[in-house]
């Protein structure tokens, strides 16, 4: 995010993403890069995929992708890229509350960023975690400090966003192993708007696979 309130609906999201003609480098991610390189390729969701850089660099290891986001401006950018690419995505247009994707049907949920609505039962959090298949991975990247003073300097309260330590509320919860990195040092493109967030906080979760155990 740049330095103002993330969008909060579908509309506002258009809006941003059309004031510019791109609104993000067109890299993928480094943290996704350092954390599923080495994954063998599966089913993966890309929540939030915005303009679709990681969507594709997932695609083009192999990966059968799904990339969902509410801006449908956004969307069209990505579909672009991705046949530029000549790699195939599956594009949904939606929110993940409410997107209507089966359950236990993703060996990798990723979402980097992502400005997720809180809710009191916890809509968001439970509607990732349901879309993990038995021995899938969930992989989340935040700014640190966007759930501290940082936001709270920019006017964002970070109380109607999904922070990790929300995530590992619903995660512990169930049969998962959660890993997270409190500050990583981010690796960011010399023009990336965010530059001003100079750490990740990493969240990694791996759901128990059906015989029990969890995969390497």
């Amino acid at each position: 995010m740049t330095d103002m309130k993330p969008p909060r609906s579908a509309a506002e999201w258009d809006a941003l993403y059309g004031s510019v003609s791109e609104f993000f480098s067109g890299a993928p991610n480094p943290s996704l890069i350092d954390e599923a390189g080495a994954l063998p390729p599966g089913r993966a969701l890309d929540v939030g995929c915005g303009e679709g850089a990681d969507a594709v660099w997932l695609a083009r290891r192999g990966w059968e992708v799904t990339g969902l986001d509410v801006s449908q401006v956004a969307l069209d950018r990505a579909a672009a890229r991705a046949a530029t690419a000549g790699v195939q995505v599956s594009w949904v247009h939606a929110g993940v509350v409410g997107a209507a994707l089966p359950p236990d049907s993703f060996d990798l949920v990723c979402a980097q960023y992502p400005a997720l609505h809180s809710s009191a039962g916890r809509d968001s959090e439970r509607a990732l975690v349901d879309l993990v298949a038995p021995g899938g991975r969930l992989l989340m990247v935040y700014h640190a400090g966007f759930d501290g003073k940082a936001a709270k300097a920019r006017g964002i309260d970070p109380a109607d966003y999904v922070q990790p330590a929300d995530m590992v509320t619903v995660l512990l919860g169930g049969d998962w192993h959660i890993s997270i990195d409190t500050l990583r040092p981010r690796k960011a493109p010399a023009d990336d708007a965010e530059h001003h967030f100079s750490h990740d906080v990493i969240l990694r979760a791996q759901r128990t696979a059906e015989n029990g155990s969890t995969a390497t």
